[in-house]
């Protein structure tokens, strides 16, 4: 780190043994981001809940070049962050994650969907309007009759192969394709 780690209490009593915890942990992250050049650390205890009693919230900052990550654990959160020790592992353990996705952009090694995902129909029920279908990356993502785009639902079978665009928000029965288009064939078919 370029500059040393900062750490600040708010309603907190600051002892040597979690200044000592929260250091060590913050010289740990270097492990998994090269680059860091400061960290700023705030622990704060809210007032007093009758509930759930004290619940530590824990903030930290890290620069790396061009990117500011931040991750806060609060009040809100689990109930175990009674416990300060606790509320600090979590939310070193958030930030280690950070930094690894920080370093995998970096050195470019994210993941990119070619094209839309693709699958094949392992079940369909006609008169029922629905199906389900095998994704390449192995779920099974549920479709509507309506969701059948450049073609007829009454056309479909099992074992077609199929592209489709999953829901960013899963329904209440799991993944559900908004749109689904019968292809040609699969690059990796999953039933293999």
């Amino acid at each position: 780190m370029q500059t040393p780690i900062e750490i600040a209490f708010k309603h907190v009593e600051p002892t040597d043994e979690i200044k000592e915890l929260i250091s060590e942990k913050a010289t740990r992250l270097e492990t998994f981001h090269d680059g860091i050049t400061s960290c700023h650390v705030y622990v704060r205890a809210p007032h007093q809940s009758q509930k759930t009693g004290n619940l530590y919230e824990v903030t930290i900052e890290v620069r790396i070049p061009g990117h500011e990550l931040v991750v806060r654990r609060d009040k809100d959160d689990q109930p175990e962050r009674e416990h300060l020790k606790v509320a600090i592992r979590d939310a070193f353990d958030a930030m280690q994650e950070e930094l690894k996705s920080a370093a995998r952009k970096q050195q470019g090694q994210v993941k990119h969907h070619d094209g839309p995902l693709q699958g094949k129909i392992v079940e369909i029920r006609q008169e029922e309007g629905y199906g389900q279908i095998i994704a390449t990356d192995n779920r099974l993502i549920y479709f509507h009759e309506n969701s059948v785009v450049d073609g007829d639902f009454g056309d479909l079978a099992q074992g077609d192969p199929v592209e489709m665009v999953v829901q960013a928000k899963e329904s209440a029965i799991g993944p559900q394709a908004s749109t689904v288009r019968r292809i040609g064939g699969l690059e990796y078919d999953p039933g293999r």
